[in-house]
């Protein structure tokens, strides 16, 4: 888990508990009943359980095994613990939920209701290094040593796992799975960016220290010169860079718009962000704010 102290680890496995909660209830009361699968390990037990009319949790459970222990020598121990917690509670959790009558028979509400529900229990346990399928650790570890991204050989497994279920269940059902599966790593994002996302940006002008000061006071960002060089003037040039959540966008455009609607930006999402933020008690410095028209910081 994330950390070995008492009150960390606890927490950990509370985080765990609820996220496994919900994977579980979104597989039973929304994929499994509609023969709608998820990808990876998880995929391969529904298609499995499915043929041989055994339990989901056996499945889940053993064809993990393997992948934990690569993931062990790969991703150190804590990783490994997270991981069997979380996929030794979710074999005993949709045996639990198994039990219980879906919530529709609906293929297309099944899928989009079940893909968020999944994602969201997926992003919990991600946030607290846990995993629950067996092709991300190899996926992580075989990126280290290939060229190949996490995502590309993640997405290289469950071609052949979503073109399985279509031999199984019919290619309408391959269809809707993979409609599950967008659905589902596009809320796991979600949950571990936040809805609040983060752009950084960088700002070319050669009013840089009043775009600065007003960047400090308004927003309260910090900013950061980074020396440059024109590429057709040969000009030294200092370049701001600072980051701000995306609903503060706009007013940054604004503020740079008054002082110097030349100015060059360029804007990328960031994903993750700690600090940056001025306490302050007074103003910082003082620039000219005739030509600005906002109201006072202060």
């Amino acid at each position: 888990m994330q950390t070995t102290t008492p009150l960390g680890i606890i927490k950990s496995a509370v985080f765990l508990t609820i996220g496994v909660c919900l994977v579980a209830f979104g597989l039973e009361q929304f994929l499994v009943p509609n023969n709608i699968i998820d990808g990876g390990i998880v995929g391969i037990s529904i298609i499995t359980s499915y043929i041989t009319k055994l339990p989901l949790g056996i499945f889940i459970f053993f064809f993990n095994l393997p992948f934990l222990y690569f993931g062990y020598k790969h991703l150190g121990k804590h990783f490994l613990f997270s991981s069997l917690f979380s996929i030794g509670l979710l074999a005993i959790v949709v045996s639990i939920f198994h039990h219980f009558p879906s919530v529709t028979k609906d293929l297309l509400l099944s899928s989009i209701f079940g893909g968020i529900i999944i994602g969201i229990g997926l992003g919990i346990i991600f946030r607290n290094n846990g995993s629950l399928d067996g092709t991300e650790i190899v996926a992580i570890a075989f990126s280290r040593k290939i060229s190949f991204s996490v995502g590309e050989i993640i997405m290289f497994f469950n071609i052949f796992i979503l073109a399985s279920a279509g031999v199984v269940f019919g290619w309408d059902r391959a269809m809707y799975s993979l409609i599950a599966y967008f659905i589902i790593f596009k809320t796991i994002d979600v949950v571990l960016d936040g809805f609040d996302e983060s752009k950084s940006v960088i700002i070319v002008s050669d009013l840089y220290e009043d775009i600065a000061l007003a960047i400090m006071n308004h927003l309260e960002r910090g900013v950061t010169y980074i020396d440059g060089q024109g590429g057709y003037t040969k000009e030294p040039k200092k370049i701001i860079f600072c980051v701000i959540t995306r609903l503060e966008l706009a007013e940054l455009k604004h503020l740079i718009s008054e002082i110097d609607p030349s100015a060059f930006i360029a804007i990328e999402n960031v994903h993750e962000v700690t600090g940056g933020f001025i306490k302050k008690k007074k103003p910082l410095l003082k620039f000219n704010q005739k030509k600005l028209k906002l109201k006072n910081p202060e």
